[in-house]
């Protein structure tokens, strides 16, 4: 009976049944080949991805240290009082955060110049001579942090009339 169903015309068995059997020894089909492939890809890309995305933050980190170490350096030899580095990173970054954002605004201007009153209220407020080195101060910052913006606001420094009134 067995000579007769596998010697009449019809359907190959042994086809399917050699695919079934080299499946079970452990090979591949393509499909799962496609899979490894797919798959090793998505990784070296997350992997690439996050390597540039390190490498941008650390760059960042590194110039954000090297001008907070020369703010400390230019404000240490002016005779101001000098933060740490890290408040200076947090603070300023590498592009001078608030400071930079546009110093010859009016809005900022006026801002200076409430800072430089004499902290009443009101009807009271009035302006004072201020201390030169209060306001040379955010030069300082600006020739490290954003030096061309500068020359836009030193001409407004230079017209404040300044006075050396804080005693050490």
């Amino acid at each position: 009976m067995s000579s007769s169903m596998g010697a009449g015309p019809g359907p190959d068995v042994s086809e399917p049944a050699a695919e079934a059997q080299e499946r079970t020894r452990g090979g591949l089909t393509g499909s799962q080949h496609r899979w490894i492939y797919l798959g090793s890809i998505v990784v070296l890309v997350a992997m690439l991805v996050i390597g540039l995305l390190s490498f941008t933050q650390v760059h960042a980190t590194n110039e954000a240290y090297r001008k907070a170490s020369q703010l400390s350096d230019s404000l240490q030899a002016a005779g101001y009082p000098v933060p740490s580095q890290d408040q200076i990173v947090r603070t300023l970054g590498t592009d001078g955060g608030a400071v930079c954002s546009d110093p010859a605004d009016a809005l900022v201007q006026a801002q200076w110049k409430y800072g430089m009153s004499n902290g009443a209220a009101g009807p009271g407020q009035r302006p004072v001579l201020s201390d030169r080195q209060v306001v040379q101060g955010e030069a300082i910052v600006l020739s490290v942090y954003c030096p061309d913006k500068l020359a836009d606001i030193q001409d407004r420094i230079d017209d404040f009339d300044l006075r050396d009134t804080v005693r050490d």
